[in-house]
This record gives C-alpha cells, sequence and structure tokens, in this order.
C-alpha cells in the first residue's frame, strides 16, 4: 500500500522559511517521478517542483530561486525548502507520486498524494 505523509507546515512571517517533508511508504521516491503541489482556498491546485527520478528539477515560476526540492533516497523521504516566503505562498501544500520517467505537469497525472500540509505565511 502506498502512503505518502507530509509534515512541516506551519505558521512563518515574511521573509522567512520551512521546510515540508513527505515521507513515502510503500512506493520507492528514487526511482519514480515526485512533487509538490499547492492549493489555496478558492483557487486552482498549482505546481511547485517536481523531481525527475535522474534528478532534473522543474519549478513553478514564481518559486525558482527561492524554493528547493530534494529527496532523501536512504529514508524515501521527499522535501521542500521553502525561503523568503511570502503571504502569497499562503496555501495547503501536497506530495504527489507517479510512475513515469519524467514528471508531467498536470495534477490529474499524479496517482498518489498525501493528505497535505498548511503553510500560512504572515505580512
Amino acid at each position: 500500500q502506498v502512503r505518502l505523509v507530509e509534515s512541516g507546515g506551519g505558521s512563518v512571517q515574511a521573509g522567512g522559511s520551512l521546510r515540508l517533508s513527505c515521507t513515502v511508504s510503500g512506493y520507492p521516491v528514487g526511482s519514480t517521478c515526485m512533487a509538490w503541489f499547492r492549493q489555496a482556498p478558492g483557487k486552482e491546485r498549482m505546481a511547485v517542483a517536481y523531481l525527475d527520478p535522474d534528478g532534473r528539477t522543474t519549478y513553478g515560476d514564481s518559486m525558482r530561486g527561492r524554493f528547493a526540492i530534494s529527496k532523501d533516497g536512504t529514508k524515501n523521504t521527499l522535501h521542500l525548502q521553502m525561503n523568503t516566503l511570502s503571504p502569497d505562498d499562503t496555501a495547503m501544500y501536497y506530495c504527489a507520486a507517479v510512475w513515469r520517467p519524467h514528471c508531467p505537469l498536470a495534477y490529474s497525472s499524479y496517482d498518489y498524494w498525501g493528505q497535505g500540509t498548511q503553510v500560512t505565511v504572515s505580512s
């Protein structure tokens, strides 16, 4: 059974940092596509970052240079380091996985999801 569990969310002031983690069981983080998405109230789910099995990373436009996605294969865990946070980053953050050699852009293409972790950034 595949299970993804996010952690690390919380409340932070603008300019601060948070590190999200996604602990995965029943699925090899190091051998498949992993991604982070986020969804703010009343808005569509949007891409934050993708991590291909070969290590290539892709970021959403507003996240590039501030966020970093990484994986720890020994702990089967996905991370998202978020720096210079702004109130616009406030959302529920989800990790997702799909068995493909390259990460698809659409969230509808992902087969496995965590329950989400809330990030709130105050001004």
